[in-house]
């Protein structure tokens, strides 16, 4: 059996009882028993991400007698971002956020990882849904960074954006779209740094909710820069301001 994999009804819904953090849930499309129905209350709640898919998908997994719901359990506890920010003002810290937004590949996840907890980041947000997730292969490629550096995972990004913004803690963005070079910008904490898919960048809503959009200069002719170097480029200038500022 895979690791961290459980099955069936009863099974999953002791564990949500029992408080333990789950990566994902594959539901079998259009199961709507009532414990099936419990289940996705449960998880909307606490954020869990649920895919609905066909019964072959779940029959791939496992052989076993699934009752159409297979579940992977989380290698690590997430955090909760409501409330670690204000723990964090109440230890005395200056919070330093970084918010991934749409990266989906675990290697990039995982040097991302490893280089905001170098810089000395105080946690990582993750989206629900569209986003990479805590893995083994995540951790590892991390080199156990993700061990070590809260994890918190938000219904969205501009949620996420939202509750940084009221706290207190400005918002800066990484995006070619703006003229704004990274090294012009204050970037010193609190501060929450937004990266993108390698693709498309931030979403067009995330953008409009950032404090500011900042640019990484390029002069070769490849599109875009590896988003895990990007981050690590955005990661090490605020450390570099900090050091200035102290």
């Amino acid at each position: 059996m895979k690791k961290n994999l459980i099955y069936g009804i009863h099974p999953i819904l002791e564990a949500l009882d029992a408080g333990k953090e789950f990566d994902k849930i594959f539901m079998k499309r259009g199961l709507r028993t009532e414990e099936a129905l419990q289940i996705i209350s449960i998880t909307k709640k606490r954020l869990i991400p649920v895919m609905f898919v066909p019964e072959e998908k779940l029959n791939r997994i496992t052989m076993k007698n699934h009752q159409g719901v297979v579940a992977f359990l989380s290698d690590i506890e997430y955090a909760n971002l409501e409330m670690l920010i204000p723990a964090l003002f109440e230890e005395g810290k200056m919070p330093f956020i970084i918010l991934l937004d749409g990266i989906t590949d675990v290697r990039n996840f995982g040097a991302i990882a490893r280089s905001a907890e170098c810089a000395g980041a105080d946690a990582i947000v993750i989206p629900e849904r569209g986003s990479v997730s805590v893995t083994a292969d995540a951790i590892k490629t991390s080199a156990g960074a993700l061990s070590r550096i809260p994890v918190c995972r938000v219904s969205t990004i501009p949620a996420a954006i939202s509750l940084l913004r009221n706290s207190g803690i400005k918002v800066i963005a990484a995006s070619e779209k703006s003229s704004t070079m990274y090294t012009d910008e204050c970037l010193l904490p609190p501060v929450g740094i937004v990266m993108g898919a390698e693709d498309v960048g931030p979403s067009e809503q995330t953008l409009r909710m950032a404090d500011s959009i900042v640019a990484i200069p390029q002069k070769g002719s490849i599109g875009s820069l590896n988003v895990s170097v990007a981050a690590g480029i955005m990661l090490y200038e605020v450390l570099r301001q900090e050091t200035l500022d102290n």
